[in-house]
């Protein structure tokens, strides 16, 4: 039961809670197709495939995944990852291109699994706030764009973001705009904006029905040119297996295993957030696995990448969702539509669902935030600058990329040049402190106090040997000893040791002891075992600062007056 989660919760169900699941499933549904129809469109799909990539995914969620309350289905933040694999590859063929999608979808499922069940989880936490702030703007902006030509009611060739914005200018002066489906378009994209935030009316469904009722009625699709969605094909999705050529495995590897990092690391703060209103604990990893079950499954079902939806999401829960079992509920509304009456939205006009998805990406943009970052942190803010312009002019997929690799080299960064600092005895303050920050504190003569404020690794153990040295060459006194004030020192590995013991010797051979105070228990049973104990001599190591003062002062005698306390 522990991968099964969904299964414990009917074991457990409630009487009292089947009212609010069916009524919300029933609310959500409404909500459910236009949506997914509009996120197939964006992703290069066609829209039928929409609504199978959210009926399989709700039922398979329901059962694998931890979160009682969070809906799944096609989402805007994965669209532009999508779209940028399957339109170059399908050549405009929509069988192709529904084949691509459901071949990316088992293998971000396949990834996001096995990351599950290897209890890796943790990995999307490497991606910082301004990272993600900078990949999801420039996400949001690549299916803004993506979507004017459909609310203008032209077509373009796709060549990435910053050249489909020069093709959209040209084809607005050339005259290719079809205004009657700008105007169906514009109007249902205020009507969703103006109903946003409105709990009782659900904004989209409003905009949405009333877009296809114009068209339908006033038959603008026959008599204006206003592209309609047309009849869907009767009946639920098939098993299918997704063949793709040798030569399309790349980008579709590289493509699915994109879309398991965007959509576990938007899924992870969605199920995190609602788990500590609803007062649940949610495992990481069972989310991935979890989420994995949704997109294999909808890759067999000829479905494409799903993440969680944080638009989706509060309807289920205003709608008084109380499990899993509202999911089932909005998913077997879908696949009654699809038996029953597939013709129901076939004068649903493109540029409406062009309006449904820039809606959606509107709300992906964060400026709120970036502010204060850049009031607090301007580095982290030109961050974000960075991994915008990266999405923005090599698309989505290179932007990821940017992504993960300035992640890395942030990481790496601070871990390779840490701060440091020599101490010294501060009036008034107890303890030894950074004499940067203390110009006034003392320095006892012949002593140098040096505190590392980082792991000590391979990267950074070069680095911390010359600010040692340079530690030394600046003092105003001769050196007798050197103490490394370790606390924050977590960990040692074999480079550092063998650099620290050269360093000894170096220090040595000026008359320089090198000692260590408040070093950890098990980062000292390192340096027991790389022999670094039997090399600097265990008197040379003390549990506190303090105590390495008293051991310098009892062999040295010098003129030292501390500040009265």
């Amino acid at each position: 039961m522990r991968w099964m989660p969904g299964v414990d919760t009917l074991r457990r169900y409630e009487a009292a809670w089947l009212p609010h699941d069916i009524f919300a499933g029933l609310v959500l549904a409404t909500m459910l197709v236009p949506v997914g129809i509009a996120y197939a469109a964006a992703s290069g799909l066609p829209g039928i495939h929409g609504l199978y990539a959210t009926i399989i995914p709700l039922l398979a969620y329901a059962v694998f995944g931890p979160s009682r309350i969070i809906v799944l289905g096609p989402d805007s933040a994965l669209a532009a990852v999508i779209l940028g694999v399957v339109t170059p590859l399908s050549g405009g063929d929509p069988l192709r291109a529904a084949t691509l999608g459901a071949m990316m979808a088992l293998v971000s499922g396949t990834v996001l699994m096995l990351t599950g069940f290897a209890r890796l989880g943790f990995v999307t936490e490497l991606l910082s706030k301004p990272i993600r702030y900078g990949y999801m703007n420039g996400i949001a902006l690549t299916v803004l764009i993506s979507q004017l030509p459909k609310l203008l009611g032209f077509s373009i060739e796709s060549e990435g973001p910053l050249r489909d914005l020069w093709r959209i200018g040209g084809a607005i002066l050339d005259g290719k705009t079809n205004w009657v489906a700008f105007a169906v378009g514009l109007a249902t994209l205020i009507v969703i904006l103006l109903l946003k935030d409105n709990k009782r009316l659900p904004g989209i469904l409003i905009a949405v029905v009333g877009a296809t009722l114009v068209v339908g009625a006033l038959d603008l699709g026959a008599g204006y040119g206003v592209k309609v969605l047309g009849p869907l094909p009767q009946g639920l999705p098939a098993l299918a297996v997704p063949w793709i050529s040798y030569a399309d495995l790349v980008p579709v590897l590289i493509g699915g295993s994109a879309v398991a990092l965007v959509s576990f690391a938007d899924t992870s703060v969605l199920s995190r957030t609602y788990a500590a209103r609803l007062s649940d604990k949610v495992d990481p990893n069972q989310e991935m696995v979890g989420l994995g079950a949704a997109n294999l499954a909808t890759g067999f079902f000829q479905g494409f990448p799903i993440s969680s939806s944080s638009s989706r999401t509060p309807v289920a829960e205003a709608a008084g969702a109380r499990t899993q079992l509202t999911s089932v509920v909005g998913a077997l509304a879908i696949a009654f539509l699809l038996v029953v009456a597939p013709n129901l939205l076939q004068h649903l006009p493109n540029a409406a669902l062009a309006a449904v998805v820039i809606a959606a990406a509107i709300g992906l943009f964060e400026i709120a935030d970036l502010k204060r970052i850049y009031r607090i942190q301007r580095w982290e803010f030109w961050l974000i600058v960075l991994c915008f312009v990266g999405v923005a002019v090599f698309g989505a997929i290179p932007g990821i990329g940017l992504a993960i690799a300035v992640a890395i080299a942030e990481f790496l960064w601070d871990g390779w040049r840490p701060h440091s600092a020599v101490l010294g005895r501060a009036h008034g303050v107890k303890g030894y402190h950074d004499i940067t920050r203390y110009p006034d504190a003392r320095r006892i003569p012949g002593l140098v106090l040096f505190r590392w404020d980082a792991p000590l690794f391979f990267a950074n153990a070069e680095f911390f040997k010359e600010r040692v040295l340079d530690a030394v060459a600046t003092s105003p006194t001769p050196v007798r000893w050197l103490v490394v004030a370790a606390e924050p020192v977590t960990s040692v590995d074999v480079t550092a040791c063998d650099t620290v013991a050269e360093l000894d010797e170096a220090l040595h051979e000026k008359g320089i002891e090198l000692c260590f105070a408040e070093l950890k228990d098990p980062v000292k049973d390192k340096l027991k075992r790389f022999g670094l104990f039997a090399q600097l001599g265990e008197g040379y190591f003390f549990p506190t600062i303090g105590s390495a003062v008293s051991g310098y002062l009892e062999i040295n005698k010098v003129e030292w007056e501390d500040w009265e306390d």
